[in-house]
């Protein structure tokens, strides 16, 4: 059984869906979540579900990556985690803290990778006119939103979205999509989720 540790930032709606599905079958559980603020909504989200949480303040690190990645791990640590998933956790990760976990931390991103990597990727979709836009699970290296693609949701593009109702319709995506990537990545299969 793989032990996957989840590190968000907010109201960890993916966390949920990534944690709720990790039971039964599935060749994975959650052992933590971990979020870089104690106001993150996901925490008591966590608790609710009976995950254990950790809190890594990433303010008292200012201008210190290494430092606060050094504190990230030694909070994962005790948790003894096998896979870690990046459900919208909004700090940049260095190679200091990425290369040991290299092939064992995924994260999901709401473009068609390599499409729009970093932030405000639905106004930019909507700016260049493009007629689909949808999310990407990937593996994460050190370079931003980079890694191989474990999977991809398609959502069209509607006449009139903004980029809220856009964003909306993409998380329901993400919802499925990270789980099932997951699951498939928890028993050792790399092959790419593809959803319409």
């Amino acid at each position: 059984m793989r032990r996957v540790a989840i590190l968000i930032s907010g109201g960890g709606s993916n966390m949920v869906a990534l944690a709720r599905d990790m039971t039964g079958d599935h060749p994975a559980r959650p052992c933590v979540v971990l979020a870089n603020s104690d106001d993150a909504g996901g925490l008591a989200r966590a608790r609710a579900l009976g995950v254990p949480t950790e809190v890594v303040d990433h303010r008292p690190f200012k201008g210190d990556r290494v430092g606060f990645e050094d504190a990230l791990q030694a909070a994962l640590a005790p948790h003894e985690p096998d896979l870690i998933c990046l459900a919208g956790f909004m700090r940049v990760l260095t190679a200091h803290f990425v290369t040991p976990w290299a092939g064992r931390m995924l994260n999901i991103h709401p473009s068609l990778l390599p499409k729009y990597r970093g932030l405000h990727t639905h106004a930019r979709a909507l700016a260049a006119g493009d007629t689909e836009a949808g999310c990407t699970v990937h593996e994460v290296t050190p370079a931003l939103d980079d890694g191989p693609i474990l999977g991809q949701a398609r959502v069209p593009i509607l006449p009139g979205d903004t980029p809220e109702t856009l964003a909306a319709r993409v998380l329901e995506q993400e919802h499925i999509l990270y789980p099932a990537v997951l699951r498939r990545f928890a028993a050792g299969d790399r092959t790419a989720v593809l959803l319409p």
